[in-house]
């Protein structure tokens, strides 16, 4: 049985939801977030928003990175790199790499 993740909270789910994306997604303060719900006739304070922000965003960030991977994976014109490298911590040698698409993006 899967937990609903918005169960403590009485705001609806779609409008944490929208919250946390216009914060993820556009460049604006949590003010600016607070007030363009506000303009819309949603009242919520801009702690609320910075709390939902910290409970939600890896959720809904690993969604926008899946949905996008896969659409990318799509294109005809979607490329992936490995980037390596040996770099010396403390004296000690370690080996790095990470796997990144034609837009700089890693992928997991």
């Amino acid at each position: 049985m899967i937990k609903d993740p918005f169960r403590a909270f009485n705001t609806s789910p779609k409008i944490i939801g929208l919250t946390v994306m216009m914060y993820i997604r556009l460049p604006l303060s949590l003010r600016d977030v607070k007030d363009l719900l506000h303009e819309h006739g949603i009242d919520v304070c801009h702690d609320s928003v910075r709390h939902w922000w910290n409970r939600f965003a890896p959720m809904s960030a690993s969604e926008i990175r899946m949905k996008r991977s896969q659409w990318i994976r799509q294109s005809p014109q979607w490329r992936w790199h490995l980037d390596e490298i040996f770099v010396k911590i403390n004296g000690t040698q370690h080996y790095l790499r990470r796997a990144v698409d034609h837009e700089g993006e890693v992928l997991e």
